[in-house]
């Protein structure tokens, strides 16, 4: 239809794709299409590259895949020749002997337009260059006569770099009336807030309402926590999704003289550290669903980190399909066995005892002669936790199950966990959370159940493993705080170290003590090739272990302490700086 409306109905397809699903993916844009199409919409967004799945990373570079990505979106272009909904789907596209991350309007039986995405990030989790030629920064697309903007996810973030193109200026300067933002924008603490200013930004520069539509799924360590929402043109909220849910919402706006205008319903959304816990449970249930594994199984040992982790596990997948095993030795405390059974009767999980102490004297015997005159020292531990790892994995391989890692970010920071002992295991929920805030989420989840959650409500963790002082229980007497500084100073060091690399003579001028500071620099460097060595792990904070923070395993370098040496602009001459003039000799 070319004829001009005043009233457009969009229905808005927060889903949760599979990567490499295409049937699966293409499956659920039809049954959306159809809700979509009983609540008289007139097209239906998806999310950034739903039928391919987002982050297809590598994989899309097989031509073989490429291949079923485009027949599944030829399949349902011929599909909308019934006269329902038009569909804008994002999907690769190979055109011109090149790929790009495309959006495609499905529209009459026909691909009606292709979008190519424009701005490509390359930092974080994103290295999308080295995957997707760059797209031109094309006009709008016409749907029942409305013209319709699509810039793709980064194509709005103008914040990130200041090469990107503004593809919302170019819609808007070439006639767009409503613009819509498919995204794959993953979830970390308070970004809802960033996306919220970028949205207001490109709103306040256009004048157009704004449509911003995320995915919701658990992708290998990416959680992508949906909470998409429109704004109109004025800045005011149109509507809001809710986060951590899949849902198809139809947005109907109405046109009053140039302008227009849609209002829905507005979603309390989590916030803080309850987002962080719905997005450890996604993550998990995610990872556990889409890789086919019938439960999980992991140690619970009446620490803090197994428990918070049986609680996600539990509220992820239901007690049904998790499996708790206690493996105490000799150093196991009477409360930690009675604290591990009552956490595991509150959730109602599978619970099984298993004394380890034949296991390492075995070990022990067997070693025997190697070890002789030689002292015992944290070797004789880590068989313990070896021990136990072995065990774990053993019960995995007979069942099937995946065995959950339970480490803290604290921990992996300083590597204070036990290569193919500890941190045996399949995915770790809570491996970008920090020990104080491993405490916070458990005290949590005793006074609050989120949505969806498929545990039991009220307290569940016993108050003494809250309250109990942190310890592994490989010696006699042994706390966390015999060789770490109280995990509150201990956190916000890594924080600084971590998520904003602060340089050592910074952190010691905000007030911490030198010598901790560069003892806590060097654990975190010397620990490198036992991270990479982890499990995956939900990321929750702006820089997680994996997909963010990449550093060289081998690497001499260290930060001594002292103040940075500054540049010495003196010895760099003007014809040797990098320049677009001509080359001077």
């Amino acid at each position: 239809m070319s004829e001009r409306t005043s009233n457009f109905s969009v229905a808005l397809a927060q889903l949760n794709p599979t990567v490499g699903d295409i049937a699966g993916n293409a499956a659920k844009v039809r049954e959306a299409r159809a809700r979509a199409s009983r609540d008289g919409a007139d097209l239906v967004l998806f999310p950034e590259l739903f039928i391919s799945g987002y982050p297809p990373e590598d994989l899309v570079l097989k031509p073989a895949f490429q291949a079923a990505c485009r027949a599944a979106i030829e399949a349902l272009a011929r599909e909308t020749a019934d006269g329902g909904p038009a569909l804008l789907v994002g999907t690769p596209w190979v055109e011109d002997e090149k790929l790009y991350n495309a959006c495609a309007l499905l529209d009459g039986g026909r691909i009606a337009s292709l979008r190519f995405k424009c701005n490509l990030p390359n930092y974080g989790v994103f290295d999308e260059k080295r995957l997707f030629a760059r797209g031109p920064a094309a006009g709008p697309v016409t749907v029942n006569g409305v013209r319709i903007g699509v810039p793709i996810c980064e194509d709005i973030w103008l914040e990130e770099s200041e090469d990107y193109e503004n593809v919302v200026e170019t819609l808007a300067e070439t006639g767009a009336e409503i613009i819509l933002v498919p995204n794959a924008s993953p979830y970390a603490r308070d970004k809802g807030d960033v996306r919220l200013s970028v949205a207001v930004a490109r709103v306040t520069e256009s004048g157009l309402p704004l449509v911003y539509l995320n995915q919701i799924c658990g992708q290998d360590e990416l959680v992508f926590d949906g909470a998409s929402f429109a704004l109109n043109g004025d800045l005011s909220l149109a509507a809001q999704l809710p986060a951590f849910t899949e849902t198809v919402t139809t947005l109907r706006f109405t046109k009053n003289g140039d302008d227009w205008r849609c209002t829905g319903a507005v979603a309390q959304l989590p916030e803080g550290d309850k987002a962080d816990y719905a997005a450890c449970v996604l993550g998990l249930r995610d990872y556990v669903g889409k890789n086919g594994f019938p439960g999980v199984l992991l140690g619970i040992s009446g620490g803090i980190d197994s428990a918070l982790c049986a609680a996600i596990a539990v509220d992820a997948l239901g007690a049904d399909q998790v499996h708790g095993v206690m493996l105490p030795y000799r150093f196991t405390a009477a409360s930690s066995i009675a604290d591990a059974g009552e956490l595991a009767g509150h959730l109602g999980l599978r619970y099984e005892v298993l004394p380890i102490a034949e296991a390492v004297t075995g070990f022990e015997t067997i070693l025997s002669d190697i070890f002789k005159n030689l002292p015992p020292d944290i070797t004789e531990e880590n068989l313990q936790a070896r021990a136990r790892g072995t065990l774990l994995m053993a019960i995995s391989n007979k069942t099937g199950l995946m065995v959950v890692t339970t480490g803290n970010k604290s921990e992996m920071s300083v590597g204070y966990a036990t290569l193919y002992g500890d941190m045996n295991g399949g995915f770790n929920p809570i491996k970008d959370i920090y020990k104080t805030q491993v405490f916070r989420l458990a005290r949590l989840r005793n006074e609050w159940k989120p949505d969806g959650a498929l545990g039991p409500s009220g307290e569940i963790i016993p108050p003494d493993i809250i309250t109990r002082p942190p310890t592994a229980e490989l010696r006699e007497n042994q706390t966390d705080q015999d060789s770490l500084p109280p995990y509150d100073v201990l956190d916000a060091v890594l924080e600084r170290l971590v998520e904003r690399e602060e340089p050592l003579e910074t952190i010691v001028a905000a007030g911490f003590d030198r010598e901790m500071v560069v003892r806590i620099d060097h654990l975190l460097n010397i620990a490198e090739y036992k991270r990479r060595q982890a499990a995956p792990g939900v990321k929750v904070t702006r820089k997680n272990f994996g997909r963010d923070r990449r550093y060289p395993i081998t690497n001499r370098f260290r930060d001594r302490g002292g103040p940075l040496p500054a540049p010495d602009e003196t010895l760099v001459s003007r014809g040797g700086r990098a320049s677009t003039d001509a080359f001077e000799g």
